[in-house]
């Protein structure tokens, strides 16, 4: 992977909709050049996938919020992950460092939907306890980065 492909990726990552004509003024290739470079990236697993961003308020889902899963000394990580996947509430889930073991982010429609998926989540074989912190707003989420805007940013 090269800077240009770094560059094809960023412009995805901002606009995942752009035709390759787009991409190539972009970078400065032609639509066949960014056209096989992308066909690349996605082989070789770079790009796994491309989807819409969603307001979730829009589409009913008001309350957020995250929550530790302490996992039991008898539980097991993959179990309680594979469990973890099973529900639609979880949208994220993050293996972490420290007292919890998982951290996994929750999105319903009420407060009393997330006390049912708190029940749930608690239900799960294997979590020993779980640490609530609901959102009260969003700054931003999701935003692209890469290395080397991390890189300048830190110049």
């Amino acid at each position: 992977m090269d800077a240009l492909d770094r560059q094809i990726i960023a412009a995805l990552r901002a606009n995942g909709r752009a035709t390759y004509a787009d991409l190539g003024r972009q970078v400065g290739l032609s639509a066949s050049a960014v056209h096989e470079r992308v066909g690349k990236l996605e082989s070789s697993g770079v790009i796994t996938g491309y989807h819409a961003v969603v307001d979730p308020r829009l589409v009913g889902l008001d309350v957020t919020s995250l929550v530790g899963i302490h996992v039991s000394d008898t539980g097991d990580d993959d179990e309680v992950a594979a469990a973890l996947a099973r529900l639609p509430e979880v949208e994220s889930c993050y293996a972490v460092a420290g007292d919890e073991a998982f951290v996994v982010k929750v999105r319903v429609a009420t407060v009393e939907d997330l006390e049912r998926t708190l029940r749930r989540l608690r239900r799960i074989d294997g979590v020993a306890r779980t640490n609530t912190t609901v959102v009260l707003s969003t700054r931003f989420e999701g935003r692209p980065n890469s290395p080397e805007e991390m890189a300048a940013r830190a110049e």
